[in-house]
């Protein structure tokens, strides 16, 4: 998954499980909010946030409960009808954050929500910098399966082995730090982690709506799914599955 045309690929498949993606992945504890204010120094409420890459709205809606001002930018027209349905009341903008449709120094907040990988990062991070008002900030985040827990670790194990081509690991999909020392920026980082609980059956939804999956034929996808439902409830015959998360923000803020 080096090349763009690879990434550009893989993204559409998201188009076809919005709404399992909407549905079984995973959302953000407020702490990690609490962060993003603490290492931009300043509240979310009243600030204008472009969330690029926006999805399904997942943290475009939790931006908006904290009370952000905030705009959802989304490419995938699948993922954007889910976002309508599912946060009625707040903008989409169809667009990239390659090339963010808005005017120079016209937001507070720059965010991706697990979505920064997605980009070209010498493209995006100009033009965050470009949209962002002085003492603005480029804000990433990811939500990563802990791999240090025995049953995420061997299911890594399995999927890495059956889709070398694709699958890459729960590790951290893109260095962001290292695209911002160009910049001058101020960067900060915070490392959260939490867990929740969920059904055997949200695990697999979850794992419907991963691109690496979304992206292959059923004929293929779901003799897989099936191998990871058979271990997961190996590992918890009752049904319920306590998933550990890492959650990585890293904030970029620009001079004032």
């Amino acid at each position: 998954m080096t090349e763009a045309k690879d990434y550009r690929e893989l993204a559409k498949s998201f188009g076809g499980v919005a709404a399992e993606y909407d549905r079984a992945r995973p959302s953000y504890p407020d702490e990690l909010f609490d962060e993003l204010e603490r290492l931009a120094g300043r509240g979310l409420k009243g600030a204008r946030v472009l969330d690029v890459g926006a999805g399904t709205g997942i943290a475009t809606r939790l931006l908006a409960g904290r009370g952000a001002d905030v705009v959802a930018v989304e490419p995938n027209d699948g993922m954007g009808a889910q976002f309508l349905a599912s946060s009625p009341g707040l903008p989409l903008v169809r667009g990239t954050g390659d090339e963010l449709p808005f005017h120079d120094h016209s937001a507070d907040l720059v965010t991706y929500a697990q979505a920064f990988h997605w980009t070209r990062a010498e493209r995006s991070v100009p033009e965050a910098i470009r949209v962002l008002r002085p003492g603005g900030a480029l804000a990433t985040w990811w939500n990563v399966k802990d791999s240090g827990v025995g049953w995420v670790r061997a299911m890594g194990e399995r999927l890495s082995a059956a889709l070398p081509d694709v699958y890459h690991g729960y590790g951290k999909v893109n260095e962001i730090v290292s695209h911002l020392a160009p910049y001058g920026l101020e960067v900060g980082t915070a490392v959260l982690r939490w867990d929740r609980r969920v059904t055997v059956d949200h695990v697999i939804t979850d794992l419907t709506s991963r691109s690496y999956l979304a992206s292959l034929t059923p004929e293929r996808r779901e003799p897989l799914l099936a191998v990871e439902r058979e271990a997961l409830l190996a590992e918890f015959p009752d049904g319920w599955v306590v998933e550990p998360y890492v959650l990585d923000l890293t904030v970029a803020r620009t001079p004032r």
